[in-house]
């Protein structure tokens, strides 16, 4: 264990301090608080608080920590929950992360949060920082990391300030996760210009554990000893989560800078297997990672969670930097550092192991029995709160909601009027178009730059609809994960919206041949003191809630992003849904791709002229309005278990879902996924489903899939299709190239493309805008 950094002993505010100037001046207004809740507190109190406790209720009653807008409508997936959806969930909302158990003694956990302002501010930093925090959450539940996902927003890819973003960001994550060793699986990739002044950066972990190793951050058991290990207190962070992560930005530009935290991933590397090896020789009752909030943060929450109080000195804190004052120490969010409760009788065993690590360690203070979170400064008293007013009881605010008062003319505007052309050549412009669009184009300049391999257990990762990764070697046990959101149409109907993100994922994963099974979610949005923000985050979370229930898939946790606007400006509603699904051998994995030539290729589900917020309709038209696609949610999973009992039956050797771009992405996706060919022809669709032949190509109707099925399983799967009623229709074939020419992709009568055509307008977009794209990652 190493001692402190040597510090004066500073002058703090004490509570004998407080009581005795009940009207000094305090700057609440400047860490974040509200008059009223200033108020608020005094009343709690009894008294003004002291320096200390306002530093705490300030990040800790801030909307990044305490939800407090949003509190009253998250509540709504916990009232709607079905016990199938409690089937297989082992920890719900409320501790870091959720637990679904996946079968045979093994457990995953995973979650999604945002790190948005500090990312545009100091995008290197800020993603790496997004990345470390998501793992910590995982690590905290006793855990071992074994994945991550990003999904990220950017503004226009040709404005000039994108690059930076951009730039930084990728390789922000990229540094953090390939550092720490673990693959990223998968994520999104969105260019458009609601996000230029307050881009999305949401990262996404998952972790694998025995079911008898979860941990959850209970401080309970009087004289248990508090210790805070990893990294030392810096003043990197401070104010992140009260001033930075809850607050609009102005006009201006990038501000705030001192507020990024700054990450060392070579610090969490070493923390996570020294975390691993306490759990295993059980040497911890209760853990809690510090990231937004800090000292505060943890303790508060620790003792809250266990009901219990706690007795802590603060100066034993161990300090990158000896001015810090003990109102910066309690709000600082530097990285790589958790709070652990740890036995007395233990305590020497794990001083050991920390020390084996070179992870440096200090006991801080203890579990008390009177439930109060007392914090002492060189033996001076500057915090005495009930810890659950500071981390459970926060304020609570209804507030005002109004219908957007453009809504209405937004949606009358139906892309239905936009001219739909029958001219082969025109259809072949646009298709092109579409193909080498920012928001379609092929993402390697990004994917490259990840590990997707490194552990050796990926079964899927880019470009394949969603991730997959094996948990036991021996049996094949594994799981899929795909998130998805999509902005436009969640700006035209927020709870059509959500719901159609949840479909999404939902099919991405059951495209794999995993059963879809749980949901996380990151909730971006603009500022909570909109009416008309409060309106679409309301519909969001109903959309949401109600689908979860009618598919059965329970919100496991998430995250809710606030403030997400520049000025008055805010950014597209952008519930980011992640779905998690189970699969109990993963070399019975479906591909997106079909990799042999002379299969038969399926459509399942219906056409419908559905290209209100379609890619089609924003790339070639400029349009946004109408309402988006409809989605049946009794279609989406009787699709999801024909796919899963297609699997089983390895009657399908690939699978696509149909969603941005339509049809015709997916085939261009398909073909080019191995480099296979296709014939395919669009006359039946057109006629069983009364389309043209753009609205065959480009509509983005839900519930369908594309398949490629071997000819001597193509009276098996037509007979599985027709038995569970889900429409199906055959539309081309995989095709060998004749000697001596390029694999092609052919719409019948329309026009054709080779491999080495489509992969040039795809390739072409994001390296023209950001530079040449690096090796790819070898398997």
């Amino acid at each position: 264990m190493s001692t402190p950094a040597a510090s004066e002993n500073k002058v703090a505010d004490t509570v004998e301090n407080a009581l005795a100037t009940p009207e000094k001046e305090q700057p609440y207004a400047a860490l974040g608080l509200k008059p009223d809740e200033y108020e608020q507190i005094k009343v709690i109190l009894g008294r003004r608080p002291t320096s200390g406790e306002l530093a705490m209720y300030s990040v800790m009653w801030s909307e990044h920590c305490s939800y407090k807008s949003s509190k009253i409508y998250l509540r709504r997936f916990g009232d709607k929950v079905s016990e199938e959806m409690k089937s297989r969930l082992m920890v719900g909302m409320g501790q870091n992360a959720g637990v679904v158990d996946v079968g045979e003694g093994w457990a995953v956990t995973f979650k999604v949060e945002s790190h948005n302002h500090p990312s545009y501010i100091e995008p290197f930093q800020g993603a790496a920082t997004g990345v470390g925090g998501i793992v910590r959450d995982i690590i905290s539940m006793g855990a071992r990391p074994v994945a991550v996902m990003d999904q990220l927003r950017f503004g226009a890819i040709d404005h000039p300030d994108t690059a930076r973003v951009v730039h930084g960001v990728v390789s922000g994550i990229s540094a953090y996760a390939n550092c720490l060793g673990l693959p990223n699986i998968g994520g999104e990739t969105v260019f458009d210009a609601v996000y230029q002044g307050n881009p999305l950066v949401n990262a996404l972990a998952v972790g694998v554990m025995r079911h008898e190793d979860i941990k959850l951050a209970n401080a309970t058991g009087a004289g248990n000893q508090v210790v805070l290990f990893g990294a030392r207190t810096g003043g990197d962070g401070i104010g992140g989560a009260s001033i930075l992560a809850s607050d609009t930005f102005a006009d201006g530009g990038p501000t705030k800078r001192p507020a990024v935290q700054v990450g060392d991933p070579f610090a969490e590397k070493v923390l996570i297997e020294c975390c691993l090896e306490l759990y295993k020789d059980e040497l911890v009752e209760a853990i809690q990672d510090l990231g937004a909030a800090g000292i505060s943060c943890a303790t508060s929450e620790l003792a809250a969670n266990g009901g219990s109080g706690m007795r802590v000195d603060l100066e034993k804190v161990l300090l990158r930097d000896p001015t810090l004052t003990p109102e910066e120490i309690l709000m600082s969010e530097s990285q790589e550092r958790m709070m652990a409760i740890v036995a007395p009788e233990k305590l020497d065993a794990f001083l050991a192991v920390t020390s084996k690590w070179d992870v440096e360690t200090s006991v801080l203070g203890e579990v008390t029995g009177d439930g109060r979170l007392q914090i002492f400064w060189h033996g001076e008293q500057i915090v005495d709160v009930d810890p659950s007013t500071v981390a459970v009881d926060g304020p609570v605010y209804e507030r005002p909601v109004a219908y957007p008062a453009w809504i209405d003319a937004l949606q009358l505007d139906s892309a239905a009027a936009l001219p739909r052309s029958a001219d082969p050549e025109t259809l072949r412009e646009q298709f092109l178009q579409l193909l080498g669009s920012p928001n379609l184009a092929d993402t390697s300049w990004v994917t490259n730059q990840y590990d997707y391999y490194v552990m050796g257990n990926t079964a899927l990762a880019f470009p394949d609809e969603a991730g997959m990764i094996r948990v036991d070697e021996e049996s094949g046990l594994g799981f899929a994960i795909a998130t998805d959101c999509n902005g436009r149409y969640c700006q035209l109907d927020p709870y059509a919206g959500a719901q159609l993100a949840l479909a999404e994922a939902y099919r991405n994963v059951a495209v794999t041949g995993a059963i879809p099974t749980a949901v996380t979610d990151c909730l971006n949005f603009g500022s909570p003191e909109n009416p008309e923000v409060m309106w679409q985050f309301g519909r969001a979370v109903d959309g949401l809630a109600d689908a979860c229930l009618e598919l059965g898939v329970p919100v496991t946790g998430g995250n809710v992003s606030f403030y997400n606007q520049t000025g008055d400006t805010p950014i597209f509603p952008t519930p980011v849904v992640g779905v998690l699904g189970i699969i109990d051998d993963v070399a019975r994995r479906i591909p997106s791709g079909w990799q042999d030539a002379g299969e038969n290729i399926y459509l399942l589900g219906v056409t419908a002229t559905e290209l209100s917020g379609s890619q089609w309709a924003g790339t070639v038209h400029g349009h946004l309005g109408g309402r988006p696609p409809a989605v049946d949610l009794a279609a989406e999973r009787r699709l999801a278990e024909l796919i899963q009992a297609a699997s089983q039956q390895e009657l399908v050797s690939s699978a696509h879902d149909l969603s941005a771009g339509g049809l015709a992405q997916a085939l261009a996706e398909a073909v080019m996924r191995f480099g296979v060919g296709a014939r395919v022809w669009l006359r039946e669709i057109m006629e069983r489903d009364g389309v043209d032949a753009a609205t065959a190509l480009f509509s983005e109707s839900t519930g369908r899939v594309i398949v490629s099925v071997p000819r001597e399983e193509d009276v098996k799967f037509r007979g599985l299709c027709e038995g569970r009623g889900y429409p199906v229709l055959r539309i081309g074939v995989t095709d060998p190239a004749a000697d001596g020419d390029e694999p092609a992709l052919e719409i019948q009568d329309v026009f054709t493309l080779t491999v080495p055509e489509l992969r040039t307008v795809s390739h072409g977009t994001l390296p023209a805008a950001f530079g040449p794209v690096i090796a790819e990652p070898v398997a």
